[in-house]
Formats: structure tokens, C-alpha cells, sequence
């Protein structure tokens, strides 16, 4: 049986997408909680150039950054396949899963930062989220009719930007100014393939973001002159 090791954080969206491929894979794995204010000697160890989360170690080796793992799960384990086998699609949801972690530090900026830098962030974050409402109209997934590799990397504006958006009070994403992304949006909460693999801990994940925002906002207020 295959050694199969994850360096994560039970509340980091990118944890969970690598989660979601091994389920999907049915790959059984022992999950290693980190702690980033003292990281362990092997994050450090198997992750020496960023020293983040997430890890994956298999049978001994390290693979790092969250899609990358994706890729690498689905071309190690037999299961259901996670990018698509025709190429033009294959290269689309590499794509699409690039496009969402470009746009991941506007997100995080809109939610935990404040003033220039906050709106900064809502400003790069709304062009994003007009792309996706053209794209996702009238679609349940992004490349073809089953979940897969870019919808394993939409998780952060598919579930994670609600939790944000509920636990920080602002508000990014209405019905009103995208109707097609919030309609893909509740039909990806709510699909059979992610809602088996959402975090079972709702309320904690949402009292962790507002524990976080607070804690920002304190930050903030104690440094302004």
C-alpha cells in the first residue's frame, strides 16, 4: 500500500482541493495538521523553497502547491480521471484553474485588508467575478458535464468567498450584479461530487474567518496614526 502523507490546514481552501482529488481517487492518506506560527521540521524539510502548506509526501517524496498535487494524484492513482482526456479541454481547465489562483491575493485582499489596499483588491476581484458570470452561464462545470480539475480549483470562490463575505460583513458578490456566477455558485454547493467533499465543520470554518477578521481589524486600527 502506498505511503500517502498531506501538510495541511483543516481551513485552507487549498488543502481542501487536494483532499477532494485524493477522495475522488479514493487514495486513503493520513492528514498532518500544521501550525504555521511554528511550522514542523518536515514542512520545512519537504517544503524548503516556500515552506507552505500544502505537502503532499508520497512514499517518501514531496510534492508541493496545491494544483500541481491535483495533477500529479490524478496521473498516480487509478480512479475517476480528474482532467478531462480530450487535450483542447484538458488545456481549458488549465486554464480556468490558473485564471482562480492568479486571482486568489484580490480575493484575500478584499476580505482582510482595509483602505487603498482593500479596495484594490475588490476592484480586481469584481473583473474577475464579471469573467466568470459570462463564462458560467447556463453551466454546471466549467470544462465539459462532470466535475474536475477546475472545478476542484473554483472551491475558493465557489464555497470559501460566501464564508468570507458572511464573516467579514462586506459585501462582494449579489445576485443583482452576477446572476449566472451565483447561479453556478449554488449549483456547486449543492452538486452530489462537492457536497460530499465541503469541510464537515461550517460553523467553525465561519467563526475562524471572523475571528480573522476581527483580529484585522484590530491590527489595523493599532497601527493608524
Amino acid at each position: 500500500m502506498a505511503d500517502v502523507k498531506l501538510l495541511g490546514l483543516w481551513y485552507s481552501f487549498f488543502s481542501h482541493r487536494v483532499e477532494w482529488a485524493l477522495k475522488i481517487k479514493g487514495v486513503k492518506y493520513a492528514f498532518i495538521e500544521e501550525d504555521l506560527q511554528n511550522k514542523s521540521p518536515l514542512l520545512l524539510q519537504s517544503n524548503p523553497i516556500h515552506k507552505k502548506i500544502p505537502v503532499l509526501i508520497h512514499n517518501g517524496k514531496s510534492i508541493c502547491e496545491s494544483m500541481v498535487i491535483v495533477e500529479y494524484i490524478d496521473e498516480t492513482f487509478e480512479g475517476p480521471s480528474i482532467l478531462p482526456k480530450d487535450p483542447y479541454d484538458r488545456a481549458l481547465a488549465r486554464f480556468w484553474a490558473k485564471f482562480l489562483d492568479d486571482k486568489v491575493g484580490a480575493v484575500v485582499s478584499t476580505f482582510i485588508r482595509k483602505g487603498e489596499e482593500q479596495e484594490k483588491g475588490k476592484e480586481e476581484a469584481c473583473e474577475m467575478l464579471k469573467v466568470l458570470d459570462n463564462e458560467l452561464k447556463d453551466k454546471k462545470f466549467f470544462v465539459g458535464d462532470k466535475f474536475g480539475f477546475a472545478d476542484i480549483a473554483a472551491n475558493l470562490v465557489g464555497y470559501w468567498l460566501g464564508i468570507c463575505q458572511e464573516a467579514s460583513g462586506v459585501e462582494l458578490v449579489t445576485s443583482e450584479k452576477f446572476p449566472n456566477f451565483c447561479a453556478w455558485r449554488d449549483e456547486y454547493i449543492n452538486c452530489s461530487q462537492v457536497k460530499e467533499y465541503l469541510p464537515p465543520r461550517h460553523d467553525e470554518l465561519l467563526a475562524f474567518f471572523q475571528d480573522c477578521a476581527r483580529a484585522h481589524a484590530t491590527t489595523s486600527s493599532s497601527t493608524q496614526k
